[in-house]
């Protein structure tokens, strides 16, 4: 069945989400990353019982923001045109959610876990700010 003429559309448009903001920046998860490096630091400069619980706590919910943060950047602002020229962008991604997962600096108490994280995010940036430029 086809539709008649003057229902079929004129402009096909597509947008990455149902309200199309437009608003990604790389800042979001390295703000967070930087929290959660700042935790470990005062982790191991606190022998506090209770001070280091919360802080554990509240470590591993901004590792989570992080992982959040990467996702939507992953899933949402990049395309198939920006993993064509930047192969290493998905492993890139890989890394750095792993980085602020269980495996990383959302299960360490490590700064220089945070360290790894932030290095990674700043690699993604990069690459994000090559492509807005473009």
């Amino acid at each position: 069945m086809r539709l008649p003429r003057f229902l079929t559309p004129r402009t096909v448009v597509s947008a990455h989400c149902d309200l199309p903001c437009g608003v990604y920046d790389p800042a979001q998860a390295r703000i967070e990353a930087e929290s959660v490096k700042a935790i470990q630091e005062k982790y191991q400069a606190n022998t506090d019982p209770e001070f280091r619980t919360r802080a554990i706590l509240i470590k591993e919910q901004r590792a989570e923001l992080v992982k959040h943060h990467l996702w939507v950047l992953w899933t949402d602002y990049f395309k198939p045109p920006h993993f064509e020229k930047y192969p290493n962008l998905h492993q890139l991604f890989n890394e750095a959610t792993k980085l602020a997962g269980a495996a990383g600096a959302k299960g360490s108490l490590d700064p220089a876990v945070g360290d790894q994280l932030l290095a990674k995010i700043e690699e993604i940036s990069k690459i994000f700010w090559e492509t807005k430029q473009a």
